[in-house]
């Protein structure tokens, strides 16, 4: 079999030939990103008189309406993954790539490069899906650049517009007023930028960035997305296509590893392209694929040993977009563990979250709930047939992740995620004990399965701050550091305690989730969603809750924007997770669609670019 030996640092790839696991320790459990829209939970617990779209004539014993997802559409495409490239094709690749590595090294290294080469380059690497291979490289030039002033220098739109969302991205405090030199003596961005289309793109890419105080990258914004969508029917085609997507999703806000493909289409469209660094990016693209292949594969091959589908026939079947999502959040080799302990976290919170929205009566998860929190098998006793296997798999994944995370040499902070409390804040003798995520997210979820039955409306604030935890990024967040070779029991303390950025993070996938979700739950008349709570609380229309709403996620992404910035008390590898769970719902969510209830319009033509068709070559 071919070894697949990373490009950065000294990691091992794991091993790329495709065959079926046959060691798994116990029989762990199945866990699903996000969750899905607060509203859905409820039009499975009201009068069945009142929801016309459900299949009321077919109930059980107990009246539960049929739910009626739609099914997994990928069939046995992942279980049995096998590699068409024998394993000389593929250690060619590998030594390939080590060589052109070397040439891209001297090319950021070079002192020989103006400032901006050095930035372009930067900026195609990143966009190619490659920074990672030279991280330490890039912010010794980012670094010394902005000590520099580099951009003070600069009067060019697009220089001035790339110089600052780069800094950003990676922490820098640089000031906004450098775009003062654009406006005229009236205040208005100058009328001469108007004919320049890149410089455009360039200042509408930057304003994502922005902060709370950025007031003039808010008029930026709608300055450059204005005039962009005027202009796009005139470009030439390849800028036609950029500024196309950049307005359907911009560069801040979408998913590396998705961005990556489209932008190696647009690259290679580019006449001033270099073709090593274009063929760089493929073969590094295509072997990633492999690896995510090998790791869905093993996953698909879990989740069918655990049969969840065919004795719970109420829940969404969604292993694949689950792993699509922890992608999303690293897709990088050396997190192949973490990416396989966050998907079934995932996928087992989406079991979780189908059955207290779509099947359990208020009874069965009052004793789920309470079986969770004493976390002891001896609890299976008490809870229906149906529970049994829910909890029995819950609570042997967590005893596979604990001796997963054992093996690895690395801090152990499975009790962060699964316990009740833990204590945190040791410093100067001084502790005191937080809950921990996942008994406090089964709580919540009880506590909406009881609005909702009982037709209970909360006002909004109780609403979002229970639904902030039913969002699962609380949850998430801490798991999607278990497999992580370089995590700490401060990284999890940092994260128990709900830092400003988490806190922006769950805001927007949680209002972003229930506005997308808000017009499909209603027609199927729901009485009792979060936008419903917010219009009876203030008595206003839904265009309005929907402003105030967006207001919301805006917020959220500037005090987001504004924790990354340097100094910070957590390094930059952990709270890159957190801004990559923001992103997931901009695009799972896409268009006002709920992607994961119904992939096939946002999710299925990701997960065939990223997992099923390689880059040509």
């Amino acid at each position: 079999m071919a070894t697949i030996t990373s490009l950065k640092g000294n990691h091992i790839w794991p091993r790329i030939a495709m065959h079926r696991r046959t060691n798994f320790v116990g029989k762990p459990a199945a866990l699903v990103f996000g969750k899905r829209p607060i509203q859905a939970r409820v039009k499975l617990h009201l009068d069945v008189s009142t929801v016309v779209s459900l299949n009321v004539d077919h109930q059980d014993e107990v009246g539960r309406p049929k739910t009626n997802f739609a099914p997994c559409m990928w069939g046995d495409t992942f279980s049995y993954c096998t590699i068409l490239l024998d394993n000389q094709v593929i250690e060619e690749n590998i030594e390939e790539i080590k060589t052109l590595k070397e040439e891209v090294w001297h090319r950021i290294m070079s002192s020989e490069k103006d400032i901006i080469e050095k930035m372009s380059l930067i900026d195609t690497l990143e966009r190619l899906g490659i920074s990672y291979h030279f991280e330490e490289e890039i912010e010794d030039q980012l670094s010394n650049m902005f000590d520099l002033n580099v951009i003070h220098e600069e009067d060019d739109l697009y220089n001035v517009a790339l110089y600052f969302r780069l800094f950003r991205q990676h922490g820098y405090p640089i000031s906004s007023d450098h775009f003062n030199q654009f406006k005229d003596n009236n205040g208005k961005f100058k009328e001469a930028l108007l004919t320049d289309a890149k410089g455009l793109l360039s200042l509408y890419e930057a304003a994502y960035v922005r902060k709370h105080g950025d007031d003039i990258l808010d008029e930026a914004l709608i300055f450059a997305k204005s005039h962009l969508e005027r202009i796009t029917p005139i470009l030439e085609s390849t800028l036609e296509k950029q500024v196309t997507h950049a307005l359907m999703q911009p560069l801040h806000k979408g998913l590396p590893r998705i961005e990556a493909h489209f932008n190696i289409s647009i690259y290679e469209e580019c006449g001033s392209r270099n073709d090593k660094l274009l063929r760089f990016a493929k073969l590094d693209y295509n072997l990633l694929q492999l690896l995510h292949k090998k790791e869905l594969s093993e996953l698909t091959l879990w989740w069918k040993d655990l049969k969840l589908v065919s004795e719970l026939p109420y829940i969404r079947d969604r292993i694949v977009e689950c792993f699509l999502c922890a992608i999303g959040v690293y897709f990088e080799p050396q997190y192949s563990q973490a990416r396989i302990m966050l998907t079934k976290c995932i996928v087992m919170l989406s079991v979780l979250d189908d059955t207290y929205d779509s099947y359990g009566t208020l009874d069965e998860l009052l004793l789920f709930t309470k079986a969770v929190e004493r976390w002891d098998l001896s609890e299976i006793d008490r809870l229906p047939s149906y529970m049994k296997t829910i909890y029995s798999t819950l609570l042997n994944l967590f005893k596979d992740y604990d001796i997963e995370v054992k093996e690895l040499n690395t801090f152990n902070g499975v009790c962060y995620v699964k316990e009740a409390k833990v204590t945190i804040g040791s410093n100067h003798g001084n502790s005191r004990r937080q809950k921990c995520r996942m008994k406090e997210t089964v709580r919540s979820y009880y506590i909406e399965a009881k609005w909702f039955i009982k037709g209970n409306v909360p006002l909004f604030e109780e609403y979002l701050n229970n639904a902030l935890i039913t969002g699962a990024f609380y949850l998430l967040v801490p798991a999607s550091l278990l497999g992580m070779r370089s995590t700490s029991k401060a990284s999890f303390d940092w994260i128990l305690n709900k830092p400003k950025i988490l806190l922006a993070s769950a805001i927007v996938g949680r209002v972003v989730d229930d506005i997308a979700s808000y017009k499909v739950e209603k027609e199927r008349g729901q009485l009792v969603t979060g936008i419903e709570c917010y219009m009876k609380e203030h008595n206003l229309s839904i265009e309005e809750v929907n402003e105030k709403l967006f207001k919301l996620v805006e917020n959220a992404w500037k005090a987001l924007n504004k924790e990354l910035i340097k100094p910070t008390s957590m390094s930059a590898e952990v709270q890159m997770r957190i801004v990559n769970f923001t992103r997931i719902p901009d695009v799972v969510y896409k268009n006002n669609q709920d992607g994961y209830s119904d992939p096939k319009y946002n999710l299925k033509p990701l997960v065939e670019s990223l997992l099923v068709h390689p880059i040509h070559m």
